[in-house]
């Protein structure tokens, strides 16, 4: 019998992961904890694709991922074939900073990293002496400088469309730097108990590794004076990772939103994907 792709959504604090993907030995990823607790509910060894990896210290409030089963194994008393009934059996078990939203029947054609559009960041930072507060520590990095964050806008800007970010990307073995950066946005968010507070507000049909928050950290050398606002679009000319290039500390990070087309657009919008990336790989094998 054909299997169901069923999809979630969810959200985790990646503070204590190892980053989303299982790894061998003993370390904690929140892809090795939720499959672990699904396949225990499902009596079925449960493989899960994501629409975004995240890297250690990553956190999400909107993650997308999905696997497939065989039908029988929803047929459970406490699941009666209803998916959404996962949600609450992994309330129960799953630890406090990872958690489920939405276990659905997932549309035809449905992949949750091949049928995105976009990938939505955004990245908090306090230049403030005292650093976050403390309900906000794990998600806040702190920047040992005040910035301008007209500046940071300015170069911000310079980098936004279709272009190389190799120097802004770990080397990966045949994977292209190549991406298209749809929005890159700095916002004021300061409040009277939570001044010199900024958010980096990025999207792209998807990223490289650590691309998002090396980004980040070429705005705030720009923003603290270190940098002059051409620097940003200087960068682009790099054809490796570049060493001038701070990595903004990863707690900073939260991938917020996936963005998918209508369900009658997601099986052609995963086809186009996956050839791009296979021309990729041949073009750089």
């Amino acid at each position: 019998m054909t299997n169901v792709r069923l999809r979630l959504d969810l959200a985790y604090d990646g503070t204590d992961f190892h980053g989303w993907a299982r790894q061998k030995g003993d370390l904690r990823t929140v892809q090795g904890v939720l499959e672990d607790n699904l396949s225990m509910i499902l009596r079925h060894d449960v493989e899960l694709t994501v629409a975004g990896r995240t890297d250690a210290g990553v956190h999400s409030a909107g993650q997308v991922a999905h696997f497939d089963v065989p039908p029988e194994a929803l047929e459970q008393r406490s699941i009666d074939g209803d998916p959404a009934k996962l949600v609450r059996r992994l309330a129960k078990l799953l630890p406090e900073d990872v958690r489920v939203h939405a276990c659905t029947a997932a549309p035809e054609g449905f992949d949750a990293r091949f049928s995105a559009l976009q990938r939505h960041y955004v990245y908090r930072i306090t230049t403030h002496p005292r650093g976050a507060l403390p309900t906000r520590a794990r998600d806040t990095a702190q920047w040992p400088k005040p910035v301008d964050i007209d500046a940071m806008q300015e170069a911000a800007t310079t980098l936004v469309g279709l272009h190389d970010f190799a120097a802004f990307c770990k080397a990966k073995p045949h994977a292209t730097t190549i991406r298209d950066l749809h929005s890159f946005e700095w916002v004021d968010v300061s409040t009277p108990t939570e001044p010199q507070l900024y958010e980096a507000r990025v999207s792209a049909d998807a990223f490289c590794w650590s691309m998002v928050r090396s980004l980040v950290g070429c705005c705030l050398r720009v923003g603290e004076g270190a940098r002059d606002v051409d620097f940003a679009a200087a960068m682009l000319a790099e054809n490796q990772r570049s060493s001038q290039i701070p990595l903004a500390p990863a707690k900073g990070l939260s991938l917020v939103r996936v963005d998918y087309p209508a369900d009658e657009e997601l099986a052609a919008r995963a086809a186009v994907t996956r050839d791009r990336r296979a021309a990729d790989d041949v073009q750089l094998g």
